[in-house]
């Protein structure tokens, strides 16, 4: 017996990454799937998106476990889109029982220098789009009186990232908001919980871009990797793979979860714990 046979999942940002990652999580312990994800990209975004295949191949890892999948392009930005999606998912299966709100965005720039389609879209995708898609699942759990969600926010959406203001104005939104859904949906015995992934291993992180501003010019994934490790508190951690964060999610979706609401997850391996850096990190 799986924790959740007979249950459905939908799951945003489903095509790769963590978000895949809670797709085939899920389906292992006895989920059916729906997974979103835009697979294709935005001209905001510096750093290659999902595409179709991405998504077939989460599909195709969800049925390897014996469970059923229907995938959707959609984008969170686009209402129609996410409630047609939603309710062919009902349609489909009868019900939905756990959303997972994965999806994201992000981009480096001094805030001075956002330009209004950079500030929109990242806001859009992160916060907005959460809130569309919340809003199109919450009455189908209303109706059943049950059901759980958990949202994914960033350690970024509690502590300031240089040249990420758009990102984390937007995550920080995300935690504000999923406190307000698990007091107003309380009372039809739905739960929601945010968690806040710390450094995870996901192409989101690992672009030249992004190794250039962390770490200078000419710098890229292997002095990264060694690097994070000042970034996190517990031994031989660095960047964490999207198991871990999967793993939380599954706890606070299950029935172990069940009188846990309103509360915010940190998965960073201790980050958020830092005084400052770690300036001693213990690699193995």
């Amino acid at each position: 017996m799986g924790r959740f046979d007979g249950q459905v999942a939908l799951i945003t940002g489903a095509a790769r990454g963590q978000g895949r990652s809670h797709a085939v999580t899920l389906a292992r312990q006895g989920a059916d799937i729906v997974a979103l994800d835009i697979a294709r990209p935005i001209a905001t975004v510096p750093y290659p998106l999902a595409n179709p295949d991405d998504l077939a191949e989460t599909a195709r890892m969800v049925e390897a476990e014996g469970r059923k999948v229907l995938s959707f392009e959609a984008d969170v930005r686009d209402q129609s889109a996410v409630d047609a999606a939603v309710a062919t998912a009902v349609e489909t299966f009868g019900r939905i029982d756990k959303l997972v709100v994965n999806h994201g965005i992000g981009a480096f720039q001094r805030f001075w220098e956002i330009t209004d389609e950079e500030w929109v879209d990242v806001v859009d995708v992160c916060l907005t789009g959460t809130w569309r898609v919340t809003k199109a699942v919450a009455p189908h759990m209303i109706a059943q009186e049950a059901g759980s969600i958990v949202m994914i926010g960033s350690v970024n959406a509690v502590e300031p990232g240089f040249e990420y203001a758009h990102y984390n104005s937007a995550k920080a939104g995300v935690v504000a908001f999923a406190k307000n859904v698990a007091l107003e949906l309380g009372r039809y015995g739905i739960t929601c919980n945010c968690v806040l992934p710390g450094a995870i291993d996901t192409d989101m992180v690992h672009w030249p871009g992004s190794y250039e501003h962390h770490l200078g010019p000419g710098k890229g994934r292997a002095e990264f990797d060694h690097a994070m490790a000042h970034w996190t508190a517990l031994k031989g951690r660095g960047f964490l793979q999207p198991q871990a964060v999967s793993d939380t999610v599954a706890f606070l979706l299950s029935d172990e979860a069940k009188d846990v609401t309103g509360v915010v997850i940190p998965v960073d391996a201790g980050h958020l714990n830092l005084p400052g850096y770690n300036g001693n990190p213990v690699r193995a």
